[in-house]
């Protein structure tokens, strides 16, 4: 599943392709929305909040708000005025005089009124990449379950927005924390934070090498990989860690 970082990048790309104009076609191929029509409205912007985007239209009457969230395989692309296509992938088409943004295969489209935002998005914890980001609060949350495993707490997004699988390994293996460690056990978990969001802000998964995520061996000292589910029944996710350098 797409992290914080792939999804602040979903809402540049839309916020540099379609942001503040006006909308020449709309398509919402999903059924609840498959009558709407937005033409003529203007695109204001679109915003990341964790997981989630906000992409905010103004009408002459109405100001919405189209919630999408990638899920494991959804994506927005901006394409050349004009452009079209039936594929079954696609689920929005929002078009402008400049250019075309695609969405496919978006796992949550729901287009609502402003106002509802906090409907959608309030449940989340602080913004790891969010321009309000609070470390307080953030730890605060995450230490109401102290005994909860270190991997799973990352991953809640009540407690953290954007953590997903990749990084919540990766942090854990350059701080030296098993994923199974109770957080309230957790020696510096300040410093944990800060370190997932910096890796989060560099978007470190497309510019460097990981050590133990999806790896074989561990690229730091050569130890096979050791692989452990965690997580509430039907909702578990793999963790990936070292258990010489992560003990």
């Amino acid at each position: 599943m797409p992290e914080g970082d792939a999804v602040r990048r979903a809402a540049q790309r839309l916020q540099r392709g379609v942001a503040g104009e006006v909308l020449t076609r709309t398509d919402f191929r999903v059924p609840q929305h498959a009558t709407a029509d937005l033409t003529g409205g203007t695109v204001v912007e679109t915003v990341s909040r964790g997981k989630h985007l906000l992409t905010r239209i103004d009408t002459a009457d109405e100001q919405y708000t189209l919630h999408t969230h990638l899920k494991m395989e959804g994506s927005w692309r901006i394409r050349d005025p004009g452009w079209d296509s039936r594929s079954h992938e696609v689920r929005v088409v929002l078009g402008t005089e400049r250019a075309t943004a695609v969405g496919s295969l978006l796992g949550i489209v729901e287009l609502i009124p402003r106002d509802w935002e906090p409907e959608v998005v309030g449940h989340l914890g602080p913004d790891l990449l969010g321009p309000d980001w609070d470390e307080d609060e953030a730890l605060l949350r995450l230490r109401r379950e102290p005994e909860r495993p270190v991997f799973e707490a990352l991953r809640d997004q009540t407690l953290l927005a954007g953590v997903g699988t990749i990084y919540a390994a990766e942090a854990q293996f350059v701080m030296g924390v098993a994923p199974g460690t109770p957080i309230g056990e957790v020696a510096d978990l300040p410093r944990l934070v800060r370190r997932v969001r910096q890796m989060l802000d560099q978007e470190w998964s497309r510019s460097n090498r990981l050590w133990v995520y999806r790896q074989r061996l561990c690229r730091r000292c050569g130890t096979r990989v050791t692989i452990t589910a965690f997580g509430r029944p039907g909702q578990e996710r793999t963790a990936y860690w070292c258990p010489s350098c992560q003990r």
